[in-house]
């Protein structure tokens, strides 16, 4: 499906989901999600956004990403700017097989890693089979 020129990121994502109560563009960043026998990893492209300004938190089998990116103080006049800024808002409905008690992450050069551990009996197992 082609997106026409009147539909861009920032409208498709206020127009979808739950109304916003607060005013100015919200953004949905980009995220790739890995999974391996133990764990999914989520990747979240948050460029110019701080640890301190990110509310990442788990509620109900959902984990909720959040939080706001402010524009930079600069001087002179913009040429171009593709840049978003405002705040962000991702759900994701997780499998009831995560152990939210140890869910980890780290915010570095502006990349979320969010680890989402399996629980130990959704893990495979090799089992030994005897003669």
């Amino acid at each position: 499906m082609l997106e026409t020129p009147e539909l861009s990121q920032k409208s498709r994502a206020e127009s979808s989901g739950a109304e916003h109560l607060r005013g100015g563009p919200q953004f949905v960043p980009q995220v790739d999600i890995y999974e391996s026998d133990k764990e999914l990893v989520l990747f979240a492209d948050l460029p110019g956004v701080a640890p301190a300004d990110i509310d990442l938190h788990y509620e109900r089998g959902q984990l909720v990403l959040q939080g706001k990116v402010m524009r930079p103080r600069q001087e002179g006049t913009a040429i171009a700017t593709e840049y978003e800024y405002g705040d962000f808002h991702r759900v994701f409905q997780l499998h009831e097989t995560i152990d939210s008690t140890a869910i980890e992450a780290e915010c570095n050069n502006g990349v979320l890693t969010v680890h989402l551990p399996k629980e130990q009996k959704a893990q495979p197992r090799k089992i030994n089979v005897r003669q």
